[in-house]
């Protein structure tokens, strides 16, 4: 079989290894039949919110295996058809079934993803949180490229994007601003962009023309339902209001509605100020506080499985996961996996699914690669 043909069969069958182990397969089979079993069982819904997480884990399980099979099923039978016609000397036919196989490996890919978010919150929406590090004008400006390039994301996907909170920056982009990203699966998928981003361009900003290094953090934190609990003491909680800045009219710029609420004992603060009720203000950020703290629950039960946590570090230098370099050559690099793009202008508006992609994988697989930064 000719060199294409096989890179894209290797290809379809890396993504079927990965969901196989990711799932268990063995123990994925024998946990479908018990979940079918208890869908039969007539008492399941005197519990309603049992019954409707029984629901989730079994379509989740059951869409998983299905897609399994079914490229397993046509990637034999499109490998059948290239062997015969090759066999035959049927030039056309094996071109239309290496056509057929590279549609196959990017079915597979996308099945792959879609099995890996299987995660306690990956379905919920979620708040991405954008910080500029230190470098004043060229952090902000870069800061404000990343909350842009993550608006488009969302945007591609469908996602709904609001605004909780935003901070300018004195003569460009922003200080620190809060999204917050709405529809299927959008933790899940932006839950690997944690990190700190590093730009490499000219400065915009300086008369000598010089090339300069930013960097910004970016913290992304799922919206939590009712389902899940997370305790909050009142004693622990200080409440400041501020008066909010930015657009908004007359009253939200001459009242303190902006609400901050600091979790004295992890030292963690949420600030909103969208809205122009404080009271509106203040349960907004209580809601974003839950969600911190049950991702910081995440987080330490992922460290305490993986020997580290790379959730929030400080902002500069040895700890970005991704550079992007827009002179003088043009490439963004992701530091853990070693995916790349030489068309970063795309990245900026968007073009993420490769890099989250690659870090969902590496999250089941555990394999570290060393990676180069670049200058």
């Amino acid at each position: 079989m000719r060199a294409e043909a096989q890179a894209h069969v290797d290809s379809i069958n890396e993504s079927l290894a990965l969901v196989r182990r990711f799932l268990d397969w063995d123990r994925a089979l024998q946990r479908l039949d018990e979940l079918n079993a208890r869908v039969e069982d007539p008492t399941l819904w005197n519990d309603a919110k049992a019954a409707q997480a029984v629901m989730r884990e079994r379509r989740r399980l059951d869409e998983a295996i299905a897609a399994t099979r079914a490229i397993e099923h046509e990637l034999n039978d499109t490998v059948e058809l290239i062997e015969l016609a090759e066999a035959e000397g049927d030039a056309a036919m094996a071109d239309e079934g290496v056509a057929d196989l590279a549609r196959l490996a990017a079915r597979a890919n996308d099945d792959k993803v879609k099995a890996l978010l299987a995660g306690e919150a990956d379905g919920n929406d979620t708040y991405v949180e954008v910080n500029a590090g230190a470098g004043g004008t060229e952090s902000q400006d870069w800061a404000g490229m990343l909350q842009r390039m993550y608006t488009r994301w969302a945007e591609r996907r469908g996602l709904k994007v609001e605004l909780i909170d935003q901070h300018s920056g004195e003569q460009a982009g922003i200080k620190s601003a809060t999204l917050l990203l709405k529809g299927e699966n959008a933790y899940g998928y932006a839950k690997t962009e944690s990190g700190v981003h590093r730009l490499v361009r000219i400065s915009p900003y300086d008369s000598a023309a010089r090339r300069h290094t930013s960097f910004a953090s970016v913290w992304v934190y799922p919206v939590i339902d009712d389902n899940i609990e997370v305790d909050i003491n009142e004693s622990d909680l200080r409440i400041d209001t501020y008066r909010a800045s930015g657009a908004g009219g007359q009253h939200i710029n001459t009242t303190d509605s902006a609400v901050r609420i600091t979790h004295l004992p992890t030292g963690i603060v949420v600030q909103c100020q969208n809205q122009r009720s404080q009271h509106k203000n203040k349960a907004e950020a209580y809601n974003q506080l839950r969600a911190r703290l049950y991702e910081r629950e995440l987080s330490i039960r992922e460290a305490a499985a993986n020997a580290e946590n790379a959730t929030k570090t400080d902002i500069g230098w040895g700890h970005q996961i991704r550079s992007y370099v827009l002179q003088p050559y043009q490439l963004v690099k992701d530091l853990r996996t070693g995916v790349t793009s030489t068309a970063p202008g795309d990245v900026l508006d968007g073009a993420l699914d490769p890099f989250m992609a690659a870090a969902l994988s590496q999250r089941v697989t555990g394999e570290r690669v060393d990676v180069e930064d670049v200058d």
